[in-house]
């Protein structure tokens, strides 16, 4: 053979391999149908009846399973009790119960095991001393693979690794490297995890997981009750940052939560309203506006995988006293605006 033709061939298998990789950072992982589901929030105690048949209803086709972990303000223990201690749905059995009546209804779960800061947040957890650090990591590890464990016995769809850490997946990359390396070895479903909106751009280790989560509480509009069109052209510029990011890594995006509460300005800074949501006035046609511009806007969107809307209160248990003003859509404008477009999700 020539040196013309071996450079020829040299040159035609590299720009394949070019192409390839190309092709592959151009289409997102997951093929999946997209994912109508429902945050089911953990009830303090046994469900009195089964909570999946107005589930159904909704034409959700999956469910956001959250066992809370805690951690004190200023400390590093993780602390997740599993079967004492913690509201019923939270804890192993309450957790199996609710995997076993999802499946039994042919709705799939994602299970999203999330650390809860007392008059904090996790994005703001951080340690000067590195001893704390590892103890944190350490506790953290445990929770987690506690809770893989349940996943890996009832067969659950998706997992996710971890939820809106700003500063720790920065500072520890290589630790949440290892957990998801860990995690590969024992489970097989979908991995994400769940990056605050305004952080998501940040995060370094997308490549290690299935789906781009992102906790995507955008601001849109200040408006006391916007209409449709008007969030629509506010999601314009976020939808197309959105696209690029889901293409550049190759990867489809997972709203694994999404929610407005039903009161006046629901679609702006949604952790300012919380502060205040006891003072403030009922809104149900802003709430309904608000889910149904989100959707309308991203239904069609093929890097979009779907989304959780949060949240759902099962038989109504395990809500704090404002289920009127909270994100659920029970009894609302809300709920059919979301079932009718869950169900051309399902289409």
């Amino acid at each position: 053979m020539s040196l013309l033709r071996i450079i020829v061939l040299i040159t035609s298998i590299v720009l394949s391999s070019v192409l390839v990789q190309c092709q592959v950072k151009s289409v997102p992982k997951y093929s999946g149908s997209k994912i109508s589901g429902l945050t089911m929030v953990a009830p303090p105690r046994k469900f009195k009846e089964n909570p999946l048949p107005p589930i159904q209803a909704m034409n959700a086709q999956w469910i956001t399973l959250v066992p809370y972990g805690f951690t004190r303000k200023g400390q590093s223990d993780v602390i997740y009790k599993g079967m004492t201690g913690q509201w019923w749905g939270e804890t192993i059995p309450g957790i199996i119960e609710s995997i076993n009546l999802a499946h039994e209804a042919g709705i799939k779960v994602l299970l999203k095991p999330q650390v809860f800061i007392p008059g904090g947040w996790v994005g703001d957890m951080d340690f000067d001393k590195e001893e704390d650090w590892i103890n944190w990591e350490e506790g953290y590890y445990k929770y987690i693979m506690t809770l893989l464990d349940i996943c890996t016995e009832k067969n659950v769809e998706a997992f996710c690794v971890g939820t809106e850490y700003k500063i720790a997946t920065k500072k520890r990359e290589k630790f949440w490297r290892k957990l998801i390396k860990d995690i590969r070895q024992k489970y097989d479903g979908l991995l994400t995890y769940s990056s605050n909106w305004d952080n998501y751009e940040n995060l370094p280790f997308w490549d290690a997981l299935d789906l781009i989560g992102i906790s995507a509480y955008f601001p849109l509009s200040d408006s006391k009750t916007p209409e449709v069109d008007q969030l629509k052209k506010e999601w314009k510029p976020i939808k197309k940052k959105l696209k690029k990011f889901a293409r550049r890594n190759g990867k489809s995006i997972l709203f694994t939560e999404f929610g407005y509460l039903s009161v006046d300005g629901c679609a702006y800074r949604t952790w300012e309203l919380e502060k205040k949501v006891r003072d403030t006035p009922i809104n149900e046609l802003a709430q309904a506006n608000a889910y149904q511009a989100l959707l309308e806007t991203f239904i069609e969107e093929t890097y979009w995988a779907g989304g959780f809307l949060w949240k759902w209160f099962p038989n109504m248990m395990g809500h704090e006293g404002y289920p009127e003003r909270d994100y659920t859509p029970q009894g609302k404008l809300a709920e059919k605006t979301v079932a009718n477009l869950y169900l051309k999700m399902k289409q």
